[in-house]
């Protein structure tokens, strides 16, 4: 007999409740009243004047359990498209299961074909011990590699840090605030620093749309042009979809542009053509 069940029913029943609400829900309970279960978002990605590139970001239908938690199941895809792809194929796939209540990944998903190129990577993260398991698979399916990480608390991956700038109030933000988040990937451990500057209205294919601007700290590297080169458009609604993306890059320029959605919590804050 289980030893448990010999304790005295004053015990017992503190034990139960332990056992029930304990680690599992010392999770941040974080407000999401912006995206929802059947959203999807579509981009177009130009490469200067060339349209290089799709992309869709969506949430599934369903939600999925992941360590006993009930989580959005997000998924970014990209694929080049024309002539850039005889040239630099590439058929990406991310995906995130994102807590619902505490907008933390569960499990990170990547898998990466870019010309001959194949990566595949499951990171769980278990959010009580702080660790993030991280198993990788090459282009070989037999070079399997595991490793197990240290974490900081409430840590994001890629794609669910970005739902979670979703959830923020803008409106109680300063111009210039640094918004911090941290962050696990490649192995490592990132401080991602968001700068909030304020509002603008800008034109995408889905229309001229008023919107955050967010512009994401970057590292020096020989990639984008300094620690200012990107831009991160989100609608200044509930939603606050990510309309569009500006990087300036060493060579040239790229911008991600929303041209179709649905299955949004609320209204996109178009702005009138007679406006």
């Amino acid at each position: 007999m289980n030893r448990r069940w010999l304790l005295s029913p004053l015990l017992l029943l503190p034990a139960l409740v332990l056992q029930a609400f304990g680690p599992a829900d010392t999770l941040r309970k974080v407000p999401n009243t912006s995206f929802q279960s059947g959203e999807v978002l579509q981009y177009k990605v130009h490469y200067g004047l060339i349209n290089a590139a799709e992309a869709t970001i969506e949430v599934a239908n369903d939600l999925q359990r992941v360590n006993e938690r009930p989580c959005y199941k997000a998924t970014v895809t990209g694929r080049t498209t024309g002539s850039f792809d005889f040239f630099l194929r590439i058929r990406d796939t991310w995906r995130s299961y994102i807590d619902t209540t505490s907008i933390l990944p569960q499990k990170f998903f990547r898998n990466i074909e870019e010309n001959h190129y194949r990566k595949k990577e499951t990171v769980d993260f278990d959010h009580v011990r702080d660790v993030a398991e991280v198993e990788k698979h090459g282009k070989d399916k037999e070079n399997v590699k595991r490793g197990t990480y240290k974490v900081p608390d409430n840590v994001q991956d890629l794609v669910s840090a970005f739902y979670y700038l979703r959830t923020l109030n803008y409106d109680q933000r300063r111009l210039g605030e640094v918004i911090r988040v941290q962050g696990f990937f490649d192995d490592q451990v990132f401080a991602m620093e968001v700068v909030y500057r304020g509002r603008e209205t800008v034109e995408t294919k889905a229309g001229t749309i008023r919107a955050i601007k967010l512009v994401p700290k970057m590292p020096g590297n020989k990639l984008f042009k300094g620690e200012n080169a990107v831009s991160v458009y989100l609608s200044d609604d509930r939603n606050k979809v990510p309309v569009l993306i500006q990087a300036e890059l060493m060579l040239g320029a790229v911008k991600v542009d929303m041209y179709k959605y649905k299955g949004l919590k609320g209204r996109l804050n178009l702005v009138a053509r007679n406006q």
